[in-house]
């Protein structure tokens, strides 16, 4: 990627906490014709299967849920504070009824394992799916968590990401 460099994830002294929860974070999938991002406040990073990981979940009426179930590859991509207003754009258009990347004022490179990702990301984590699945309300231990974030019935799927690759911005 123009403008970045490779680290061993190990090395990234980010709170990922802020990150995703506060700051939030753009997942991107797709190829060179058709890809899209969205924007995650929920997630999480750290070490599963020997690997580290990333976790990130999609409700299945989300366009980018579509993209993510064609392909192995996502990337996450972390942006600085100034582009606040084009993560709030990407979390409230979609992608099916524009190209919401551009509108938000924000461009897409390519991992060097082809993966897009945006341009404009201080940090950017290349990942391969390793375990997906539904989010089921039977599951759940505190159902509290049902009613107040799933009253429509409407859950998530979970992906547990291998981080491949981490690139940071020059």
């Amino acid at each position: 990627m123009k403008g970045f460099h490779e680290i061993d994830p190990a090395q990234i002294g980010d709170n990922f906490i802020k990150d995703i929860g506060t700051d939030w974070m753009l997942i991107t999938a797709g190829d060179h014709v058709n890809h899209n991002t969205m924007t995650a406040s929920w997630g999480g990073v750290g070490v599963m299967w020997g690997y580290p990981v990333a976790v990130a979940v999609i409700r299945p009426q989300r366009h980018t849920y579509t993209i993510v179930e064609q392909g192995d590859t996502l990337t996450l991509s972390f942006l600085p504070e100034q582009y606040r207003q084009a993560l709030a754009y990407c979390g409230s258009h979609s992608g099916r009824d524009e190209d919401k990347i551009r509108n938000a004022g924000l461009a897409v490179e390519f991992t060097d394992g082809d993966v897009p990702a945006i341009a404009q990301a201080r940090l950017v984590l290349e990942c391969r799916k390793l375990y997906a699945d539904m989010i089921e309300a039977d599951n759940f231990v505190d159902r509290t968590i049902i009613d107040r974030w799933y009253a429509a019935g409407d859950f998530h799927k979970a992906y547990v990401l291998r981080i491949v690759k981490a690139y940071v911005k020059e």
